[in-house]
Order: structure tokens, then sequence, then C-alpha cells
């Protein structure tokens, strides 16, 4: 053999074993992939379980309605951006909107009676104000938008 010819051989082994490698590198991205969607779908799926639930029991007044309607806001904002933004839903952001400045957890323990029950007088104006609409939005949800948005999915 002579050199030209070795050095031919070469070059092809040489491609050879880099385009194997590069198949190796794809098949990786490719499972990658798939291993993304399936994380993403099965998200998506309990997010819509979750929303099933918290607007059943909304509906059930299982749930107190500012906190339904904030917990359904929030979990629409990361299920489906279009969904949220429906005009059916916007029941819920107003509602989110107008308990914005309420603080929460222990910063709510630490209110005085005065001021909890300022807030509680707010919570039940917008109950009165929005319970037909929530109510109306979350039956919505459970009839049409959940179920419309997991057959585009």
């Amino acid at each position: 053999m002579n050199a030209l010819t070795l050095s031919v051989l070469l070059g092809l082994l040489l491609i050879a074993a880099l385009g194997a490698y590069a198949w190796h590198l794809w098949r990786r991205v490719w499972a990658q992939q798939r291993a993304q969607d399936k994380a993403r779908e099965e998200r998506q799926a309990q997010l819509g379980g979750d929303l099933s639930i918290l607007a059943s029991s909304l509906l059930d007044e299982q749930l107190p309605l500012i906190e339904g309607a904030i917990r359904i806001k929030v979990l629409l904002d990361n299920y489906d951006s279009a969904l949220s933004n429906d005009s059916r839903c916007q029941v819920f952001h107003l509602i989110f909107a107008a308990t914005a400045d309420v603080p929460t957890h222990a910063a709510w323990k630490a209110l005085d009676k005065t001021e909890r029950r300022r807030f509680e007088k707010r919570f039940n104006e917008l109950e009165l104000q929005h319970k037909a609409a929530a109510r109306t939005a979350a039956r919505w949800l459970l009839d049409d938008g959940l179920t419309r948005v997991q057959t585009n999915a």
C-alpha cells in the first residue's frame, strides 16, 4: 500500500468514527427531548388535574372563594396562558389583583385584629361582588376550558 491509499483509508476511518460519534450524540439529544416532552406532558396533566380539583372545590364551596380564585389564577398562568387570559377567566385575575397587597403566612398572623378584620371585610365584599362570576368561570373551566386545552395538546 502506498502512502496515498493509507492516507485515504485513515481519512475514511476518521470520518466514519466522527460520524458514529455524531450519531451517538444525536441519539442522546433525541432521548433528552423525549424525556423533556414527557415531563412537560406530565406537568400539564398534573396542573390540569389540580385545576379541576380547585374548580370543583370552589363550586362545592369546600374552598373559600378568594383563596380558590387566587390559586386557580396562579395555576392557570402556569398551565396555559391563552386559557388564563380568556375573558371567561378574568374574574380570577380581578380577585388576584384586588388581594395582591394582603399579607400571607407569618405576616398575616402578625397583623393586629383590626387590620385582619379590615382585610376580611374586603374579602367579604369581593366575594359578594364576584361570587357568581367566579362560579360561572369555574364551571366553564370544568365543562369546556380544561377539556379544550387537553384535546389541543
